[in-house]
């Protein structure tokens, strides 16, 4: 888990010779894909011949340092993690540092810290030392049960108090901040933290071992707030099928417990069905009995957006599919994958260790090893990228393989577009992916009673005009939504502020994107809360930010991607701005665009409003909508 370990005297020389950053490199050049990049490793240069001259000054050379350690389900790493022993209890203490090269900061944004070459606001140290150490006692039950075990604090070994006033001052219960000129200080705490006598060499060597032998799996307080948090937010009632799915879930935890028998259980079900309220619904009732399970998707989006529903360090139950690759087998009493039609062929990416990506595993095979009952929510034409590859066959044939047995739910009833089963049929007429003809909205709707509002528009601008009105008559949240028919441009400086380029462009109308992932730009929200933010309406949204979410109401846009033609429709390949989905085959490439459309067409609570930009699919969209 760490790149380097050794003892802070062992590590000195290393670091003051000019050779422990190349090490470092060439380990994370070993262990990771395309390595670190050469501000990484130049703070490295510069950073650890210091800290570790003060760690040895400080009378703790024999502590034991382990060197970027990676936190387990998490790509992130932290800086140092000191290994020895307390001075009054004896038993094994832990330090995490955060090393920062800063000698100034200009400003703060609230808790956030302005940093002038970084681009956009960072965390202040402290906290993000305090996330690092609650991140890790939420994933390792051995820490959770050793309360002070663990501590920490952030090192600003080139600054002065006075050149970081605006900072230094702020901290986060324990989690301190250190300067050049309050390292006296700092070595005072850690001779407070870590037993300075020569003696404790060998307890070292053993805190640290066993620090790195940790199993990791969701903690005990984390399962309680998760169990709390999620209970006050349930608010649905499971009817029917969702019902079986949940009962057949919580059965299969409690047979994997007493026969030791592993199931898979798949639940699917088309948009709206209440996939993901059965999964909120596990998720409650299992940690609230004190089982271990965490709810993991492949949507950066969706995941980000849960993480910020809930409290806190809540937030770190929900993981994503690839963060598994060297978890224990069977280390999880459930795991939930979400949107599992996300399931990608391998976890494999540039942080992913040599080792790993050397074993070859499938990521649903990881998926499935690491719990007794993995349970996998799955809409198969839903899959909209190419490398997506979940599906029943595929999980099927994976689980039985490994010796599971497989369960299967097939979900009925639509919980989305206004509860109506036949917008959910008229749909799949519309694009084709059913088995019935395409109908006309107006009729199937004279002949139900339906309510769910579906209209075309004959502009961009009657659409965007469309949504606004019901808003304002009807209450509720509105987006617009489109094919990736226009390039994506990175935001650009205006007036000294960051602000979205107006990509898509419809004749005179114009409006941007939303914002690209973990860019920040002024009013508009990150890309990971495009659907939950008011701020979104503003922007138009792609696959990949609306997949997952829901709003009241919703316009989307066909583009020139995705056309009729004598009476069928057709993929356009060279009207895409995907680059990945572009790469597919002529055949895959219809499907993926089509299943794009689906996803877009499906987020509408209460009504959906639908444009072209071509002139034979708006009239064929004019007449379904007729």
């Amino acid at each position: 888990m760490a790149l380097v370990r050794r003892s802070a005297q062992q590590l000195l020389p290393e670091a003051q010779a000019g050779r422990l950053h190349l090490e470092l490199a060439e380990k994370a050049r070993v262990s990771f894909e395309s390595g670190v990049g050469a501000s990484e490793i130049r703070s490295w240069e510069k950073s650890l011949p210091v800290f570790l001259a003060d760690v040895v000054d400080a009378g703790l050379g024999h502590v034991e340092v382990l060197l970027e350690h990676k936190l387990p389900h998490n790509p992130k790493r932290v800086d140092v993690i000191l290994c020895g022993t307390h001075p009054k209890r004896g038993t094994p203490s832990y330090v995490v540092v955060e090393l920062k090269q800063w000698s100034t900061v200009d400003q703060t944004e609230g808790d956030m810290v302005v940093i002038p070459r970084y681009g956009q606001p960072v965390l202040h140290p402290s906290d993000q030392v305090r996330g690092y150490c609650e991140y890790l006692i939420d994933s390792t039950p051995a820490l959770a049960e050793r309360p002070g075990a663990l501590h920490g604090f952030a090192y600003l070994h080139n600054a002065t108090k006075s050149g970081v006033w605006r900072i230094s001052n702020y901290a986060f219960d324990e989690y301190g901040l250190y300067t050049l000129d309050t390292k006296a200080e700092m070595a005072d705490k850690l001779r407070e933290l870590l037993d300075t006598t020569p003696s404790a060499r060998d307890a070292a060597r053993h805190a640290a071992e066993e620090f790195l032998s940790f199993k990791h799996a969701p903690s005990k307080p984390l399962l309680d707030q998760v169990a709390v948090e999620v209970k006050e937010r349930e608010q649905f009632v499971l009817v029917d099928e969702q019902q079986v799915a949940f009962k057949m879930v919580k059965r299969a935890v409690e047979q994997a417990r007493v026969s030791k028998q592993q199931t898979v259980v798949v639940i699917l079900g088309g948009p709206g069905s209440g996939k993901s309220v059965i999964a909120l619904s596990l998720l409650g009732e299992l940690a609230r009995q004190g089982r271990r399970v965490y709810h993991a998707t492949g949507s950066s989006a969706f995941t980000n957006t849960l993480r910020k529903l809930v409290k806190g360090r809540t937030g770190n139950i929900f993981k994503f599919f690839n963060s598994f690759t060297t978890s224990e087998e069977q280390s999880l009493d459930m795991i939930i994958c979400d949107e599992a039609h996300r399931i990608r062929e391998t976890s494999s990416n540039r942080f992913t260790s040599k080792a790993v990506r050397d074993r070859g595993r499938r990521q649903v095979n990881e998926l499935i090893d690491v719990a007794r009952v993995p349970v996998f929510l799955l809409d198969e034409h839903q899959v909209v990228r190419p490398g997506e590859m979940g599906s029943l066959a595929e999980i099927t044939a994976a689980a039985e393989a490994l010796g599971c047995r497989v369960d299967v739910v097939r979900l009925s009833g639509q919980y989305r577009c206004g509860g109506s089963e036949f917008f959910d049929t008229w749909g799949a007429g519309l694009l084709g992916t059913g088995t019935r003809q395409p109908t006309t909205w107006s009729s199937l709707a004279a002949e139900t009673d339906e309510k769910f509002l579906v209209r075309s528009a004959d502009s961009v601008e009657e659409l965007e005009q469309w949504l606004l009105e019901r808003q304002q008559e009807f209450g509720g949240t509105a987006r617009i939504a489109a094919g990736y028919c226009w390039r994506w441009s990175a935001p650009v400086s205006k007036d000294g502020v960051k602000v979205l380029v107006p990509d898509v462009q419809i004749g005179s109308w114009q409006r941007p994107w939303n914002a690209k992932p973990n860019e920040r730009v002024a009013d508009a929200p990150e890309s990971h809360y495009w659907a939950s933010d008011p701020r979104g309406f503003g922007q138009v949204g792609c696959v990949y930010t609306a997949q997952g979410f829901e709003y009241d109401w919703a316009g989307v846009i066909f583009g020139p991607d995705f056309v009729r033609r004598e009476g069928s429709w057709v993929a356009e390949t060279k009207h895409s701005h995907d680059p990945l989905v572009k790469r597919a085959e002529s055949a895959h490439f219809h499907s993926l665009i089509r299943n794009t459309y689906k996803v877009l067409l499906t987020r509408g609570m209460r009504g959906v409003c639908l444009y072209s930009t071509d002139p034979e699919t708006q009239e064929y969209l004019r007449k379904m909508t007729g």
